[in-house]
């Protein structure tokens, strides 16, 4: 069951990036790394959430640990770069980080990836966008967050103290420069009650 409860001044507005440029708050990290943290930038934050809770096609997966097969505590869906898009706003998001972000990127995103966070109980754990060309040089991988605010964490890779950002419904949160390769990210669990949240991530192309 979807919990999030919509704000009445969203619900009825067309979704629409906001301005980027000054507005982006930029954290320098080690070795290279960065990260971008851009508040409520997505004006109709909720109609975008709520139509793509309906009609993406999310699916749970499996995957091996200590021995055994367990499911995946979030579900997910993929668009490559030929794909339609379940919502038009996301092209109109993905149009305005390609003309932010092509100075640090000097390419266009080119996939979207999608995850559902259902409650407290779902989370992905401390891992890297290192398959394929992550794991070799910089790129930048951008998310849009919608729904509940959860918290994603970061800490240097092999361990070390994390940095944690609470990302809410509209909220933009880009890592950059050699992240991928020299820190790992995660959206640990939480046992407070949260509601549904839904992260949409664009990466360009040979990024996963």
């Amino acid at each position: 069951m979807v919990v999030f409860q919509a704000s009445l001044l969203d619900v009825d507005r067309e979704p629409a990036p906001g301005v980027l440029g000054s507005t982006v708050a930029r954290t320098r990290l080690a070795h290279g790394a960065w990260v971008d943290v851009r508040r409520e930038w997505l004006a109709g934050s909720d109609q975008l959430f709520e139509r793509l809770v309906t009609v993406v096609p999310w699916r749970s997966e499996r995957r091996p640990m200590y021995e055994r097969v367990v499911d995946v505590p979030r579900l997910s869906c993929f668009y490559g770069e030929h794909d339609a898009l379940p919502a038009p706003a996301l092209v109109r998001v993905r149009g305005a980080l390609d003309e932010h972000y092509r100075p640090d990127l000097g390419e266009p995103f080119r996939t979207v990836g999608l995850c559902l966070y259902r409650d407290g109980r779902d989370s992905v754990a401390w891992h890297g966008d290192r398959i394929g060309r992550g794991a070799r040089a910089d790129t930048v991988v951008a998310i849009l967050s919608l729904g509940a605010r959860r918290v994603l964490a970061l800490r240097p890779r092999g361990g070390g103290p994390s940095v944690r950002y609470e990302v809410g419904h509209g909220d933009l949160l880009v890592m950059g420069g050699s992240c991928q390769r020299t820190w790992e990210h995660a959206v640990p669990k939480t046992a407070r009650a949260v509601g549904t949240r839904v992260s949409v991530q664009f990466r360009p192309r040979g990024v996963a």
